[in-house]
């Protein structure tokens, strides 16, 4: 390999760790202040990223995160970590108490991750694998990740989230939406009634990581034919004690 091929591998690795490393989007100076890489090579680097996926260009086009394609890697990497096997660990006595499917989910941009997933041994369940994504505003995760921006980068988000009809009952009226993601903060947990799939509800708590700053979600989903709303939100606390242990996990380690 030539010694430009060499640098060109390097410094991607050197702005894919700044990035990994900040608990926020960074701006092109922050990546520079933090790298030390010249404007112009820089640029370069964000731009062969941003094209493979590893980096992800945030809404208003200043700031950059972790793309698909790099959390992608950093999961399969999460696989075989301790911190996986606790958090796994924990999702799994979690389904075996209540009896359905179970998952940790994160944000990213506007989308809801799924990290973690535990599946019930019901027959009838929703499929997905860990890294499958669902939209923000019609999932309880979702709408939890929502309730916990502050107000003005919320207000914002609301103004230019498509707000997709999946189902006769996905909230399509921001204000609608705006009032709901209030009570959801307040309340501090959130839910979903057949707004993204129809016959499926799921209840999501937040996760917390130092400083109170919410990290991810722990839900729970079930067909209603097997689980009214009313019945999951009676398993609050099962989840709020889950989320607990989560957050004091990537506490630890972070």
């Amino acid at each position: 390999m030539s010694d430009d091929g060499r640098s060109s591998t390097l410094n991607g690795f050197l702005v894919l760790e700044a990035v990994a490393a900040s608990d926020k989007p960074l701006s092109i100076r922050q990546i520079e202040d933090l790298t030390g890489l010249p404007r112009s090579t820089l640029y370069r680097v964000v731009r062969t990223l941003v094209h493979a996926r590893a980096l992800m260009l945030e809404p208003g086009g200043k700031s950059y995160s972790a793309g698909d394609r790099l959390i992608a890697l950093a999961r399969e990497v999460n696989t075989h970590s301790v911190l996986h096997n606790e958090r796994h660990t924990i999702l799994k006595l979690l389904v075996d108490e209540i009896g359905e499917t179970c998952n940790f989910t994160t944000l990213d941009a506007t989308d809801v991750v799924y990290v973690d997933r535990v599946e019930a041994k019901w027959p009838l369940r929703l499929h997905l694998e860990s890294g499958s994504r669902v939209p923000l505003h019609c999932t309880s995760s979702g709408k939890l990740f929502m309730s916990y921006m502050p107000a003005d980068q919320r207000r914002t988000l609301l103004k230019r989230l498509p707000l997709t009809p999946y189902t006769e009952k996905t909230i399509t009226d921001a204000a609608r939406l705006a009032k709901e993601l209030t009570a959801i903060r307040s309340a501090g947990i959130a839910t979903d009634d057949e707004g993204y799939l129809l016959g499926l509800i799921s209840v999501a708590v937040p996760v917390f990581g130092k400083n109170r700053k919410i990290i991810g979600a722990v839900a729970v989903h079930a067909p209603r034919a097997r689980l009214e709303l009313d019945k999951a939100l009676e398993y609050a606390s099962l989840l709020r004690r889950a989320a607990s242990d989560i957050g004091s996990i990537y506490r630890r380690f972070k």
